[in-house]
C-alpha cells in the first residue's frame, strides 16, 4: 500500500533527519512507530500521510509515485489515509458529531448519507452520548476519541495514530488500543507512533525503532 525506497528527508539547508528509510506498509498490517522524543515520528508520520514530500528517494502510495502526484490529486488520496494528530484539532466552534463528520462535509457528501454512520461510529468509541457538545466540554480522553471517530469516518486504507494515548490514562489507553486492534481486524492497516512502552508489550505486532533518523524493523 505503501512504500519507501531510500527516503531522506531534511528541512531547509539543515542536516537530514530522516536517512535511507526503506520499508512497506501492508494491507491489513499492524505496527508500532518508535523511538526517542525528537527522532523524527512526527516527520514520518507526515510523509506518510502525504503533507511533506521527501528530499530524496522514492515514496510510492497505492501504486503512484509521490514525486509526480499532482497537487489536484492529493486530496483523494489522502482520504485513504486517516490520520489522529497529537493536539486532536478539533474545531470548537462545531459539535463532536460536526467535527467527525466534517472530512465527509468537506467531500461534499449529503448528511442524509452519512448521519446515521457518524452517529454509529460515536457510540462504538463511546461517545454517543456527547456527539452534541462542543470540544471544549470534552475530557482530554474523549477529545483522543473525537479525533479517532474523525480519522474512521472516511473507512481510511491506511490509519496514522501519533502518540494516540499520550494524554489518557492507563486504562483508557488499553480502551484505544482495543479500537485499534478491532479496526485492523476489520481491514485497516495501522501505524501507531509511541514511546509508551507498556502499549507496545500489549500487542504482538511489528516494531519499527526509528533512531538518529535510521529505521530498525523488528518483525
Amino acid at each position: 500500500m505503501i512504500r519507501f525506497e531510500n527516503v531522506g528527508l531534511r528541512y531547509g539547508m539543515g542536516p537530514e533527519i530522516l536517512q535511507d528509510l526503506t520499508f512497506q506498509i501492508e494491507p491489513q498490517s499492524f505496527q508500532f512507530l518508535t523511538g526517542p522524543s525528537g527522532a523524527g515520528k512526527t516527520s514520518l508520520i507526515r510523509l506518510l500521510f502525504m503533507s511533506l514530500r521527501p528530499t530524496r528517494g522514492l515514496i510510492n502510495v497505492f501504486g503512484r509515485d509521490m514525486s509526480v502526484i499532482s497537487k489536484q490529486e492529493l486530496p483523494a488520496l489522502r482520504r485513504k489515509v486517516g490520520v489522529v494528530f497529537q493536539d486532536f484539532r478539533l474545531l470548537d466552534h462545531l459539535t463532536t458529531y460536526e467535527n467527525v463528520a466534517l472530512p465527509l462535509r468537506v467531500a461534499g457528501k449529503d448528511e442524509a448519507e452519512y448521519r446515521s454512520d457518524v452517529i454509529d461510529l460515536l457510540k462504538w468509541v463511546g461517545l454517543g452520548d456527547r456527539m452534541h457538545v462542543l470540544p471544549p466540554v470534552l475530557s482530554g480522553g474523549e477529545k483522543q476519541r473525537a479525533a479517532i471517530a474523525r480519522a474512521l469516518i472516511t473507512r481510511p486504507e491506511v490509519l496514522l495514530a501519533d502518540e494516540p494515548t499520550g494524554n489518557v490514562d492507563p486504562p483508557l489507553a488499553r480502551r484505544l488500543l482495543r479500537l485499534f486492534i478491532e479496526l485492523n481486524k476489520l481491514g485497516t492497516s495501522v501505524v501507531i507512533a509511541t514511546h509508551d512502552i507498556a502499549l507496545l508489550e500489549q500487542v504482538d505486532a511489528r516494531r519499527m525503532v526509528l533512531a538518529e533518523g535510521r529505521l530498525t524493523i523488528f518483525d
